[in-house]
């Protein structure tokens, strides 16, 4: 549910003074608080999922390809969520991949020429200096791109298009055209693989934590609706929608601890680490580019639903003249909005580079149209205004869960492409629909 959708609802929805909550008497869907939007989007990706298993001769569904399908996901995912406060401000980014391509090679660059020389190879800092550096750069090329669109009046169509050039340039002229190697094993970590996952007890002791997080929150939620004294759900609502919660969380914990090392890689671990390979084998667990996407999405929710920047920034979406006559500063949170993006770049640049173990000149290429589908796929409606983040990760894994089907069953680069391109004309076609018949 939108962040507007959110707030007229508790407005609508509140009692007056003194009068004690009371419960709503709807539908189960809407007692649930569910939007039906993204409740399709969730059934669109089941259908894709067994249209996928059923064409690719079972191959879909396993665990090997689900745990690849999230860390595939992740990147895309990460950038998504700064993509969702963009389009809600009528604006949009096609910079985002060239970002993403020209911080990941400076920060190859930079490790490999100065960090690593000057605290000596194998220094835990490394990674911590390359990781600040990249999200320097990201964070600097966003706010640049953000001050032209907001103090010079440059459309972001522009701005951003001359970006995704010159940024693609610039990666190419920081390294001369070269692949530059990660050099640094810590710095791997963050894109995943057998050391970059926190395998089977880490993930369990993870979920543990996250399904109590979803029943405090829960709980807290309810406690806040009867303190301002707001309509509150039913008791079987707030069961039902907390035990959903917890029911995917213990499902994808089985799923990433299903998928185990390969006899050769999980012997060569063990005795890495001095241990014996279990009968089961050596779990994977939750990849650390996942749990860094999902704690992107986690913060970027709460940026945009409880802080002011966030009220701002669906504000400036509803009605722009409206929000500068209100006296919000539409063109500091302008730049603060690109330079977020252009942060989340670097933030992906380090997942995909880490993953990648390289920078190259070809990282990042199209990864711009990926986000942008991701984000309209996921709900965010290119008038502006309406957005979430959930939404837009979800989106995130549509898109990849099409890109993995496809390749499973081998369909050309070409058609893959075409593929694509017709669901993001589908997803605006039918975002354009919803807003004729419920806006």
């Amino acid at each position: 549910m939108s962040t507007n959708t959110a707030s007229s609802s508790a407005v609508s929805g509140s009692s007056s003074s003194g009068s004690p909550p009371q419960t709503r008497s709807v539908s189960p869907f809407a007692a649930m608080e569910v939007d039906v939007r993204f409740l399709g989007m969730v059934a669109a990706l089941g259908i894709i999922w067994i249209v996928f298993h059923v064409l690719a001769d079972g191959t879909f569904l396993t665990p090997r390809n689900l745990w690849n399908l999230s860390v595939q996901t992740s990147s895309i995912a990460v950038m998504s969520t700064g993509m969702v406060l963009v389009i809600v401000t009528r604006h949009v980014d096609l910079s985002v991949g060239s970002i993403l391509g020209v911080t990941g090679m400076a920060m190859a660059v930079a490790q490999q020429n100065w960090i690593a020389p000057a605290l000596g190879f194998g220094s835990p800092g490394i990674w911590i200096l390359t990781l600040l550096f990249g999200m320097l750069i990201g964070t600097a090329i966003g706010a640049f791109q953000g001050a032209i669109i907001a103090y010079l009046g440059v459309p972001a169509f522009i701005v951003t298009l001359g970006g995704l050039l010159v940024w693609r340039g610039a990666a190419w002229a920081v390294a001369e055209g070269k692949t530059i190697p990660i050099i640094d094993d810590a710095f791997k970590l963050i894109g995943g693989g057998a050391d970059g996952s926190v395998g089977a007890t880490w993930s369990w002791i993870i979920g543990i934590v996250a399904i109590v997080a979803i029943v405090l929150a829960t709980l807290n939620a309810r406690r806040q609706r009867k303190r301002f004294r707001f309509p509150v759900k039913p008791m079987w609502a707030e069961i039902v929608t907390a035990g959903v919660g917890a029911a995917v969380v213990v499902a994808a914990t089985l799923v990433v601890n299903a998928y185990t090392l390969p006899p050769a890689l999980a012997n060569r671990y063990a005795q890495a680490h001095g241990i014996e390979v279990p009968a089961g084998g050596i779990s994977f667990g939750y990849a650390v580019p996942v749990l860094i996407a999902i704690g992107v999405a986690i913060i970027m929710t709460f940026i945009a639903k409880r802080t002011r920047f966030g009220r701002y920034v669906f504000a400036i979406g509803g009605n722009p003249e409206a929000a500068e006559l209100a006296g919000i500063n539409t063109r500091l949170v302008t730049v603060a909005i690109f330079a977020l993006m252009g942060f989340l770049a670097s933030v992906s640049a380090a997942i995909s580079t880490a993953r990648l173990t390289s920078a190259t000149n070809a990282q990042g290429t199209t990864d711009e149209l990926y986000v942008i589908a991701a984000a309209v796929i996921g709900g965010t409606s290119l008038a502006g205004g309406t957005g979430t983040i959930a939404g837009a990760v979800l989106g995130a894994l549509v898109m990849q869960s099409l890109q993995s089907g496809m390749v499973l069953m081998r369909v050309d680069t070409p058609y893959q492409n075409i593929v694509v391109g017709a669901v993001l004309v589908l997803a605006v076609f039918v975002d354009t629909i919803y807003r004729r018949r419920f806006k």
